[in-house]
């Protein structure tokens, strides 16, 4: 079970830059009471992260009400890719609200008209169709339903099986833990669907075996026929790295989906709308899905998730045979509209392509430096990871990935609690908007506090 952050008021070094800001004791007393209470009443399950209560953000800073300021590296796990609460997404959220529509259920709206007709505009050409809905994981359990229905739809009963990866993740729901439910220590759901079957990612690291034959080979020795695969789906890189597949293997990938009639689905929630470098994630395999699902950075601020696909897929339910209750929400939609305007008019998908360079070479940097701990440090466009190993392993050091988000957190440096296999990933996120002399103070505090453990 991961370890809650401590409770408890430490006195900091006065810190100030141009990006951070801290002093005193985090958290004061008043906070460490208000949190508290919080637990009090809240499932256990929420303590997980550092004990700031955020009173603002703001572009990629965090803010409590004590005037501490936190350079935020965490995007709040990959959501505000604009940047917190950008001017023209709160306008829009606040222009929606004041009309006053705050819901209308199925009935059509015009930001949901408007959302769609833009989604269709950035999305691969031949993927034409959008269903809209709140969540990650309600997309990808959609993306679990279209696979298996078109696979029956166009075989039979037995096109049924749906193949995903070892330590994938697709969401806390049952379907999405079902699709990746291996591998990863993790220990609240067994797949009890065995017609939901994992193979080994080609990460490169825990599994250097990288070819594509092993996806064939693994299928084999499950007994899996390929004409009875209904569906394929990957994250596009997987979040406990990230880990990204080699272009050649997502492309022979393509090519054996083809092969079966097997749809190919990636799972975009983390990677979408500019994340890697490129509008979506699966554009540097140089490839396209027939779908992918999307979620997080889709509005920079509120929920709302999608899948975009093929129209002989995404159209096989019928009037009312598909629906979410708060699927395109219309505040949600206003936002989410806005997001991508801005992404596209401040040319974000530019700069976490460039500033993503720099990320990418401080975090080589520090790996090189300590390499008897670090094991690993992919990365791409403006997201990383430092998987933290115990010396002369590839065994996850839980342990000091949590001290090193930890003492970051006393010097302004703001990341989410460790990740992936064994918890063992420092997991690096900042927003899209980020400069590249913010992303090298940022990398310097990591240097540092590593040396310092």
């Amino acid at each position: 079970m991961a370890k809650e952050f401590p409770l408890e008021s430490v006195s900091v070094e006065n810190i100030e830059t141009k990006y951070r800001k801290v002093s005193g004791k985090i958290p004061n007393e008043k906070t460490v009471e208000q949190i508290k209470k919080l637990r009090e009443l809240e499932a256990r399950s929420m303590r997980g992260q550092l004990p700031i209560i955020w009173d603002k953000a703001e572009g990629i800073n965090v803010f409590d009400d004590c005037g501490n300021k936190w350079l935020d590296f965490s995007s709040g796990v990959l959501i505000t890719n604009a940047g917190h609460s950008h001017p023209e997404i709160v306008k829009a959220i606040v222009d929606q609200a004041s009309k006053p529509l705050l819901t209308t259920y199925c009935f059509p709206n015009q930001p949901r008209i408007d959302l769609v007709q833009k989604l269709v505009s950035i999305a691969p050409k031949k993927l034409n169709k959008v269903f809209l809905l709140s969540t990650g994981a309600e997309a990808t359990e959609c993306a679990l339903k279209l696979m298996r229905t078109y696979g029956k739809k166009v075989r039979s009963e037995a096109k049924n099986v749906i193949v995903s990866f070892m330590d994938a993740f697709h969401g806390r729901t049952l379907g999405s833990q079902q699709m990746g439910p291996l591998g990863t220590g993790r220990v609240w759901i067994k797949n009890l669907d065995k017609e939901i079957v994992q193979v080994p990612f080609p990460d490169g690291f825990r599994n250097e075996n990288t070819s594509f034959d092993l996806f064939t080979e693994t299928l084999s020795k499950l007994k899996i026929n390929p004409d009875n695969v209904a569906g394929v789906i990957s994250e596009t890189y997987q979040g406990i790295g990230p880990n990204f597949m080699p272009k050649e293997y997502a492309q022979k990938l393509r090519q054996w989906c083809d092969k079966y009639n097997a749809l190919l689905c990636f799972d975009e929630v983390q990677a979408g709308f500019g994340r890697c470098g490129t509008m979506w994630g699966f554009e540097d395999y140089e490839v396209v899905p027939d779908l992918f699902c999307m979620g997080k950075g889709f509005s920079s601020s509120l929920p709302i998730s999608g899948v975009v696909g093929r129209p002989d897929v995404m159209d096989m339910y019928g009037p009312n045979e598909m629906t979410s209750t708060h699927s395109a929400n219309p505040i949600c939609c206003a936002a989410a509209l806005a997001n991508i305007n801005v992404i596209e008019k401040e040319k974000l998908v530019q700069n976490s392509a460039e500033v993503g360079k720099v990320l990418k070479n401080e975090l080589d940097s520090i790996k090189e430096e300590f390499s008897d701990v670090i094991g690993f440090a992919p990365a791409k466009g403006l997201v990383g990871g430092l998987l933290m190993v115990k010396k002369g392993t590839k065994e996850p050091d839980y342990d000091l990935a949590w001290n090193i988000v930890y003492e970051c957190y006393k010097k302004g440096l703001l990341l989410f609690a460790p990740v992936g296999l064994g918890g063992g990933c420092v997991k690096i996120a900042p927003p899209l908007c980020i400069t590249k002399e913010a992303v090298i103070e940022g990398c310097g505090i990591i240097r540092q506090t590593i040396k310092e453990l």
